[in-house]
C-alpha cells in the first residue's frame, strides 16, 4: 500500500503531465491531505484525479480542476481571495498555503462546519468562513467592509454570467475564475477586470459543477 506522501507526490507529477506549471499551486496541492476532506467511505479514493461526493449534495472537486482553477488566479503572497462554495473546505486550505488571507462563504451550514474543524484540526489560520448566500458576494460585517478582492472563485456554475455583486466586488485587476452554463453545457472561465467597465474573458476548459444558487439552505438544502 502506498504511503500518503507517495500518493501525494504521484498525483503532482500527474498535474504536472496535465499541464499545471506553477510550482506554488503544485506544492500547496501536495501538502494539503486530500484524505481529510473526503468522507471515510471514500478515502481509498482521496488522492485519485477524481471528484467525489461531500454529502448535501455536493462533490470535492477533482484535484485538476482545483489546481487548474487555482492557477488561474495567478496568486501572490500578497491577494486577498473571496471563494463562493466552500464545500469541505478543500479548495480554501489550497488558496490558503498560496494567498494572503482567504475568505470564504458556503450556504450548507453542516458543510462550513465539518470544514472550520479541519482548517483547525490543520492549524490554518488565514481563512475566514461564514455561512451566507454566496451570490450576494461578502457581507460587510461590524462596520468593516472586505470587498473588493483581489482574486474571486466561485465552486459552482451559474447560469449565464458571474452575479453582478461578485463582479462589484472585484477589483480593477483582479481575476475571478468561475464555471459558466447550464448543467451538461459548462465552461470555467477567466475574468479579468482590465478596468472600470472592461472586461477580459477566456474559456479555460468544460467542466461539471453544482449549479450556483441563492440564500442559504435550509436542512434539506433547499433555499431558506
Amino acid at each position: 500500500m502506498l504511503s500518503t506522501t507517495t500518493k501525494a507526490i504521484k498525483l503532482v507529477m500527474h498535474l504536472r503531465k496535465m499541464g499545471i506549471t506553477d510550482t506554488c499551486v503544485l506544492s500547496a496541492l501536495e501538502r494539503v491531505p486530500r484524505d481529510l476532506f473526503v468522507p471515510n467511505s471514500q478515502k481509498h479514493d482521496a488522492w485519485e484525479d477524481i471528484a467525489l461526493p461531500i454529502g448535501q449534495g455536493q462533490t470535492i472537486s477533482q484535484p485538476y480542476v482545483v489546481a487548474l482553477m487555482t492557477q488561474a488566479l495567478e496568486l501572490t503572497d500578497m491577494d486577498k481571495v473571496l471563494e463562493i462554495g466552500t464545500g469541505c473546505g478543500y479548495q480554501a486550505a489550497v488558496l490558503s498555503k498560496i494567498a494572503r488571507r482567504v475568505y470564504t462563504i458556503e450556504r450548507h451550514k453542516p458543510l462550513l462546519d465539518e470544514a472550520e474543524k479541519r482548517f483547525d484540526q490543520l492549524g490554518i489560520r488565514n481563512i475566514t468562513a461564514i455561512c451566507a448566500d454566496g451570490m450576494q458576494g461578502w457581507p460587510k460585517m461590524g462596520g468593516l467592509e472586505q470587498a473588493p478582492f483581489d482574486k474571486i472563485i466561485v465552486t459552482a456554475a451559474a447560469r449565464t454570467a458571474p452575479p453582478d455583486a461578485l463582479m462589484t466586488q472585484l477589483k480593477e485587476g483582479g481575476i475571478m475564475v468561475i464555471p459558466v452554463g447550464e448543467p451538461g453545457n459548462q465552461m470555467l472561465r477567466k475574468y479579468e477586470r482590465l478596468s472600470d467597465e472592461n472586461w477580459a474573458v477566456s474559456d479555460l476548459c468544460p467542466v461539471r459543477f453544482v449549479p450556483l444558487l441563492p440564500e442559504v439552505a435550509d436542512q434539506n438544502g433547499a433555499a431558506a
